[in-house]
């Protein structure tokens, strides 16, 4: 039976699906985890096929001053568990440590960040990114954007798998019965980190904008974070509070609820691959706003499942915004497109064959 030791960071809600799909493969499959992070980022358990690592790693933050203790007990590890392949990311930390065991074959698994803005962090990020995936058989990344910045870092093409990760398209599903055009008001969604990185500054500015002239414009954010003062300052210095809904954080098994009824989805993100908020969004047959980067306009064409604003431009944001008001008689078909979209593209359950086929690739490189 082949032996696959899965290394990741933390255990986030991604990490729970894939160890759950992996689980009902043939494979043995064993857990390790880096770090612990604040609060718990998945609290559901793991299924009982997944065995969990025990080692010096995974109860807190990880520092720099523990990275040899770290590094001599991965080795520990990869010597008892003696795995046919490890399946590792981010790039720079879980991956990167593997890498400096010398363990072969490693499938380096890109998490989007980890590339597209931790790579050109510094000159030791850099060279990080570089050793690992000089170190790897195999690279996974979800976009082409992805693919591209891994082969600027050295990473040959032939041995880059690319497949956006999807979603679960029976529990992302619409219902257009509720997307009614004839609301009293119009609400947007956002579902993203309350993190500069994701634009909610640039979110709060558009909307202020816009809500002053539409007041039948509603805004829900989803979620927390470190923005959470500025965002709830903006919008009471600018009297647009009673508009705007703080939901907390939402459960998986609520979120499509939210979706499907948001008359759109808006993300101001600097930085993404393929977001599996967007998948979500566009699963649920909700259209979409998004900004302008080369991860969105993989998954969003203008005037079909919705819009592109200029990344960072609240002024742009807030004029789309409104024309998307202005024509939300639209609005259901766009969702209808972007439910389409994601039947084509965005299906879980067909997508994660292909890193079954990344695990082969990986295996026949390391015999060659």
């Amino acid at each position: 039976m082949t032996r696959i030791l899965y290394f990741t960071r933390d255990l986030t809600t991604h990490d729970h699906r894939f160890l759950t799909a992996l689980s009902q493969t043939d494979y043995q499959i064993y857990y390790l985890r880096l770090e612990q992070r604040g609060h718990p980022l998945e609290d559901r358990a793991l299924p009982a096929q997944v065995e969990i690592v025990s080692w010096a790693g995974g109860r807190s933050p990880t520092r720099l001053r523990n990275g040899y203790k770290l590094y001599t007990d991965l080795k520990r590890v990869i010597r008892e568990i003696k795995p046919d392949l490890v399946q590792s990311g981010p790039l720079q930390t879980a991956a990167f440590l593997v890498a400096l065991t010398d363990y072969r074959p490693l499938i380096s698994m890109s998490w989007g960040y980890d590339l597209l803005l931790d790579a050109g962090r510094n000159s030791l990020w850099s060279w990080a990114t570089r050793y690992t995936l000089n170190h790897s058989a195999v690279m996974v990344g979800d976009c082409n954007t992805i693919r591209q910045i891994a082969i600027h870092y050295g990473m040959p093409d032939h041995r880059i798998v690319t497949f956006p990760w999807g979603i679960d398209l029976e529990h992302f599903c619409p219902d257009f019965s509720e997307r009614r055009t004839d609301r009293q008001t119009f609400t947007l969604l956002s579902t993203r980190g309350w993190e500069s990185i994701y634009g909610v500054d640039v979110l709060a500015k558009a909307f202020v904008q816009a809500a002053k002239q539409r007041p039948e414009l509603r805004l829900v954010m989803l979620g927390n974070g470190s923005q959470a003062s500025y965002l709830r300052q903006t919008f009471a210095r600018s009297e647009v509070m009673d508009q705007v809904y703080f939901p907390g954080q939402i459960s998986q098994r609520d979120l499509p609820r939210y979706y499907r009824s948001a008359d759109l989805y808006v993300s101001a993100s600097r930085s993404d691959g393929t977001s599996i908020s967007l998948l979500e969004a566009m699963a649920c047959g909700c259209p979409v706003l998004v900004s302008d980067i080369p991860g969105n306009r993989e998954w969003v064409t203008q005037g079909v499942q919705g819009w592109l604003f200029t990344d960072g431009n609240s002024n742009d944001l807030a004029l789309a915004i409104l024309k998307a008001i202005d024509a939300r008689l639209q609005l259901l078909e766009y969702g209808r497109a972007a439910r389409q979209l994601a039947e084509q593209r965005a299906n879980w359950n067909e997508n994660f064959k292909v890193l079954l086929k990344a695990h082969e690739l990986a295996l026949s490189v390391q015999s060659q």
